[in-house]
């Protein structure tokens, strides 16, 4: 809908009744409201609602209704999908409720709808405590703890998710509701991984751990070590304590002070270990692979916060990911997995990894819709360049990364780590039992599927 076909008294009504604003295209700001982190998503929705409370997310839920406008909600605007914005509907625009806070005695922190990671870990690092994270401080709370929430401390603290204690939300019709587990308990449920479908988060309370130390092992060697590097990687975690997470992956080397200049702008190969303890206590626990003459090192101890900047990637890039969740990593494995690193773009800020899963993520009994938590290893191609000729490359490169890994796979996949990949892909995010009850609760709270820009559960 273009914005001369919504009734300037409607709109007129909307800015009345937001303490926030609505922009529409004739509106300073406006391309800078409606650029989200992903520079392959151009999109013109016809009203931007920058909401402040959730009162202000109602009234935007009662308009985009009344006008019958395609609603889309924002967060971090993270999604590789670009399904934070759309074309001439109505966005819900939450990132002026941003506001933490931290009860350190209960520990646990009430999180606005529109936090980012970077908000909440500032918060809470002078506590010396933290939940489990996404891995870039410029995620948005919202959608990756409501899809799950899988970052570098789920091996010790298990998903984000797992960490909710109530979810305020604003449903289709308008209203305001909680979810806990004593309170519309099936709703509560279903926000372990169902995301944005059931309504607009518009604030969260997690639980808090102790974090008093954090230390870290960035280790790089040339992209061509990688196949002896990884299976020792892989025996580590096998059996290594809870404390130990990370990744092992392919980037291009950046220029920073500790990479030696042979290694800048070309492929490499790096393993993360992060450790939730002291740094004598992780190198004893990485012991066999600083063993393995690495060429570039950063090992110490750091705050969270601070490692949840590491690996960030600026907005205005093109993106395009995907993932598959693995039971097992024999060398053949290992060996393709290295193999498809050769055809990754370089130089990029493209990055070919695979997370350790297990410990407390796998011991998990909750029942919450997340099968893929089982798994062993997850393999995450995350494409990332400037050049729009790259496009399909990027593409096909992700694609054969998922293809290459399927013999191994699971068949169920982290919906925040995909795009838009068809209704087969949603169901095997939960599984097919758990997408039937999904699609139950979906209809309780939303029948009309107003909230379907997103991995979407259609009503039963």
């Amino acid at each position: 809908m273009a914005p001369q076909d919504i009734a300037v008294r409607a709109l007129e009504g909307l800015r009345e009744a937001l303490a926030g604003d609505a922009i529409t295209p004739r509106d300073a700001g406006y391309d800078e409201a409606r650029s989200i982190f992903n520079a392959m998503i151009d999109r013109r929705p016809a009203v931007i609602a920058q909401c402040e409370s959730a009162a202000d997310v109602a009234a935007a839920v009662h308009f985009g209704r009344e006008q019958e406008l395609e609603v889309a909600v924002r967060g971090g605007g993270h999604s590789v999908a670009g399904l934070a914005v759309n074309d001439g509907g109505l966005v819900i625009d939450l990132r002026r409720m941003h506001a933490v806070t931290v009860d350190p005695e209960a520990r646990t922190a009430r999180v606005g709808g529109g936090a980012t990671m970077s908000h909440l870990d500032r918060a809470t690092q002078p506590f010396s405590l933290a939940t489990t994270g996404g891995r870039a401080s410029t995620t948005g709370l919202g959608g990756f703890t409501l899809g799950g929430g899988s970052g570098w401390l789920e091996r010790k603290f298990g998903l984000a998710c797992d960490n909710l204690v109530s979810v305020d939300l604003v449903t289709a019709d308008g209203t305001q509701v909680r979810a806990s587990a004593d309170e519309n308990p099936e709703l509560f449920w279903a926000l372990h991984g169902g995301g944005g479908n059931f309504g607009v988060a518009t604030s969260m309370t997690l639980r808090l751990h102790p974090l008093p130390h954090l230390a870290i092992a960035l280790l790089l060697w040339p992209a061509e070590r990688g196949p002896a590097v990884l299976p020792v990687y892989r025996d580590l975690l096998a059996a290594a304590p809870d404390d130990v997470g990370g990744g092992f992956l392919y980037l291009t080397g950046s220029p920073d002070d500790f990479v030696p200049e042979h290694l800048v702008g070309r492929a490499v190969c790096a393993v993360l270990i992060t450790f939730t303890g002291t740094e004598p206590a992780m190198r004893r626990a990485a012991a066999p692979l600083l063993d393995l003459g690495h060429e570039a090192e950063v090992i110490t101890e750091m705050p969270y916060a601070d490692l949840q900047c590491m690996l960030d990637d600026p907005p205005g890039l093109r993106n395009y990911w995907s993932a598959e969740y693995l039971d097992a990593l024999p060398d053949e494995a290992v060996d393709v997995f290295c193999a498809r690193a050769e055809t990754m773009i370089v130089p990029s800020n493209s990055q070919h990894i695979i997370f350790p899963m297990g410990g407390a993520l796998g011991r998990d009994d909750s029942g919450y819709p997340l099968p893929w938590r089982d798994a062993q290893w997850a393999v995450h191609p995350f494409a990332i360049w400037s050049d729009p000729a790259d496009d399909e490359r990027g593409r096909q490169w992700v694609r054969d990364v998922r293809t290459d890994v399927d013999p191994w796979s699971l068949g169920m996949v982290y919906l925040n780590f995909i795009g838009s990949e068809g209704d087969e892909r949603v169901i095997a995010g939960f599984g097919a039992h758990n997408y039937r009850r999904l699609a139950e609760v979906k209809a309780q709270y939303d029948p009309d599927n107003v909230f379907r820009l997103n991995h979407n559960i259609k009503p039963a």
